[in-house]
């Protein structure tokens, strides 16, 4: 069969996305990852697939999955890409978006220069939300990997994240740390692995192993969760320039109990069709 598709991406973060509102389509774990391939296939992050929604309250419903077909509960920057898909498309006419994801309702609101904002809900601190295997909540936890002592920050933005503060985000042992802390016991899901550098109080630098993925050029839900673990410290202000590889995200968080607001852009590549 042939499967029609639109390719954008978030900073550079990029998403295969599929409307199976207009041609209803279900997808293997191995047909995504066919996909995903960048030299056999499509190439792409994660793909994003469109349904309609169960919720009365949301007017539209997609799913998550991760180039290693798995599936997933948020994606910040996929999150802006089906707001501009909805609005562009003419799917959606009204200014605010109320998206259904595995996780719950995302409120998507269209700014006047095209960039998209994102409520993306009040991030969980407890260990069961995370979910972290520790007894009580800490400020920071910590690992020991090699005798090394790996201090962190642990939030959920509707998918766990781990952030470790360092000095040069550029020099972070990325792409070796990373994917060891991901599957460490500690994390019963695995966790996102967040490196950020805190140039000062309102600007920060970040980078992302993710989950499923490895790194991207970037992560919404991972700066989200970046600027939570900063202000949790005490070393960030309510409103954070976010600087990803693939360009810069805007997050606002007032405090414990407060929902993470996200802003930026989302961008449209190509449309295609390709056999399965």
């Amino acid at each position: 069969m042939e499967l029609s598709f639109t390719k954008m991406h978030g900073l550079g973060n990029d998403f295969m996305v599929v409307n199976a509102i207009e041609e209803p389509v279900i997808l293997e774990a191995d047909q995504i990852r066919q996909l995903a391939d960048r030299h056999f296939g499509i190439g792409f992050d994660q793909l994003l697939m469109l349904s309609q929604p169960v919720d009365n309250g949301a007017d539209v419903s997609y799913r998550i999955f991760n180039s290693d077909g798995e599936e997933v509960s948020q994606c910040g920057n996929g999150a802006r890409c089906i707001a501009v898909y909805l609005y562009e498309r003419g799917i959606i006419t009204k200014q605010d978006v109320i998206a259904e994801t595995r996780e719950g309702l995302l409120t998507l609101h269209r700014l006047e220069n095209g960039q998209i904002r994102v409520n993306m809900g009040v991030p969980r601190l407890e260990p069961t939300e995370i979910p972290i295997n520790v007894p009580i909540r800490a400020r920071e936890y910590t690992l020991v990997i090699d005798d090394e002592k790996i201090k962190f920050v642990a939030v959920s933005m509707g998918n766990p994240h781990a952030v470790l503060t360092v000095k040069d985000v550029m020099q972070a042992p990325v792409e070796t740390l990373g994917p060891v802390i991901q599957h460490d016991k500690l994390f019963p899901q695995g966790v996102n692995v967040g490196f950020m550098q805190v140039v000062d109080r309102s600007s920060i630098h970040l980078r992302v192993y993710e989950r499923g993925a490895g790194e991207t050029l970037a992560c919404g839900s991972g700066a989200c969760a970046a600027v939570v673990a900063g202000r949790l410290q005490e070393k960030l202000d309510e409103s954070v320039k976010v600087g990803l590889n693939g360009g810069q995200l805007l997050v606002s968080w007032k405090g414990e109990g407060e929902p993470v607001f996200m802003t930026g852009p989302a961008t449209f590549v190509y449309d295609g069709r390709v056999t399965l």
